[in-house]
């Protein structure tokens, strides 16, 4: 299997449960890896031939900053729906980090798997 991979995509977006959070933006790291055949681009060398992964930055970022988020859990659901839709994928798995969310800890976050719907 072939993987167009994102790491540490940077995102400010509003996020969170609480009253404040609802106020501000705060900072989000997604991680994305995407099943995709890239041996046609391979063998052409051609961008048309290739899954766009400043498409795929663009549409993630367009798609966060748009959005107010209670929980991480959504943010990572929709975006995966949304690329899966989008780009006609069949598999993807994302990583959603919540840096600021537990002041003991680096990051907080988690990871789903989605496959396209048949």
């Amino acid at each position: 299997m072939d993987i167009l991979y994102i790491d540490q995509l940077s995102i400010m977006t509003i996020i969170g449960v609480y009253d404040w959070e609802k106020l501000i933006k705060q900072k989000l790291l997604l991680d994305v890896d995407i099943e995709w055949d890239h041996r046609k681009a391979a063998l052409s060398d051609n961008i048309s031939d290739c899954l766009n992964y400043s498409d795929i930055t663009n549409s993630i970022i367009t798609f966060v900053t748009k959005g107010k988020f209670a929980l991480i859990e959504r943010v990572a659901e929709e975006v995966a729906m949304m690329l899966l839709q989008k780009y006609s994928l069949k598999w993807i798995r994302i990583k959603v980090s919540k840096p600021s969310a537990v002041p003991q800890a680096r990051q907080v976050g988690i990871i789903i798997e989605r496959s396209k719907l048949v």
